[in-house]
This record gives structure tokens, C-alpha cells and sequence, in this order.
């Protein structure tokens, strides 16, 4: 006989092995869990698969190969790891701008990262857009030392796209400069976003 895998493992670590319906359904526990209402939009990102898969009204639209943290993943704050649990995208940053803009605290310096100096191009740029998280999860990713938004997690888009399909971050969900600016226009502000991670 073969081995048997529990159900609650293959959910929590095999979960892009599923059918969609099955994904949408690891949404579904944990609004209820936590007595949310549901987003039309929904966003479900797998540490795993380095995949963020996009919803709408439960039927999948499209997967976006991402990046995310190198160290491994943490809700902890100094940690530079990428949090799980339930978020939500409270505000999009950067429409209007070219892509590849660069962003430092926030606002557009001016310069495609392809503009910055050799050494400034080594780093993990924040570029073309911003999409801010915060924590839904008290204790988890919301709050003292665990909060999503005081530790300024986002999806950016990076000028590292060679790294995508890999951990490379430093806590945040790189994607695409093509694909920021594409789920930039998709999403409206206060989707959900669902990351799941190999970490309890």
C-alpha cells in the first residue's frame, strides 16, 4: 500500500497539488475562522511553489510567479522573513509612474532602476508599484512585534525579475514589473491576500 499522507499536511504543505476548488476552500476556513467577510478578489500566495495565484468569485484567473523572503519565513519583526496568515491590501502605490520606477519610503526618486548607479542595482529595489499589506491575524501578522504593516511588507515589483520563481527577498512578495503594474489595475484595495507557508 502506499503511504498515506493526512489530510491537514497535504493542505498545509502540498496546497498548489490541489484542485482549485480545493485552494479557494483553504480561503474559505480561514475567513470563517476568523469571521471575515469574503473579498471578491482574492489573492493566495504559496512560499512553497513561489507561486501567487489570483481569484475571482472563487474561479482562478491567473498564477504570478513571485519571490519571496531568503531567510526563512517569520511574522517577526527584524526577522526579514515573509509572514503567512491572512492580510489584506490596504493601499496601491505608484499608479501613474513608468515602469521600473524606483520607490525608497514609499515615493518615486525619479530613476528606472536601470538609471541607479551599479552598486544601487546590486540591491532589492522596490520598483514600479507598491501593493502595502496589513495583518488580519491578532497575534499572528497583526500587532506588536508580529505586525504585517509596522514591518513594511508589501508586492512590489523588483529589478531582480531573474531571482522570480526563487526565495530572494527580504520579506516581501516580488513579482514582475509587468505583473505589478497588471495586478495593480486587477485588484482593487482591501482584496485579500492569503499567504501559506511551511512554517507553523
Amino acid at each position: 500500500l502506499g503511504q498515506r499522507l493526512p489530510l491537514h499536511l497535504r493542505y498545509r504543505y502540498d496546497i498548489f497539488s490541489m484542485n482549485v476548488e480545493g485552494l479557494f476552500e483553504v480561503y474559505n476556513k480561514k475567513t470563517n475562522e476568523l469571521k471575515l467577510d469574503q473579498t471578491n478578489h482574492v489573492l493566495v500566495a504559496c512560499i512553497k511553489s513561489q507561486i501567487i495565484r489570483l481569484f475571482n468569485n472563487g474561479r482562478r484567473v491567473k498564477d504570478y510567479k513571485m519571490s519571496s523572503s531568503k531567510n526563512p519565513p517569520s511574522c517577526l519583526e527584524g526577522s526579514l522573513g515573509t509572514p503567512w496568515g491572512l492580510h489584506q491590501i490596504t493601499e496601491i502605490i505608484g499608479e501613474g509612474e513608468p515602469i521600473g520606477m524606483v520607490f525608497e519610503g514609499r515615493l518615486p526618486i525619479g530613476q528606472k532602476y536601470w538609471e541607479c548607479s551599479i552598486e544601487k542595482r546590486k540591491k532589492n529595489l522596490i520598483t514600479t508599484r507598491i501593493l502595502r499589506l496589513v495583518g488580519l491575524e491578532p497575534g499572528l501578522n497583526q500587532g506588536g512585534t508580529v505586525d504585517t504593516f509596522d514591518r513594511y511588507v508589501y508586492i512590489h515589483g523588483t529589478n531582480h525579475e531573474e531571482n522570480l520563481g526563487k526565495p530572494s527577498s527580504s520579506g516581501c512578495l516580488q513579482v514582475s514589473n509587468f505583473n505589478a503594474v497588471e495586478l495593480s489595475k486587477e485588484i482593487p484595495v482591501n482584496t485579500h491576500l492569503l499567504i501559506l507557508s511551511e512554517s507553523p
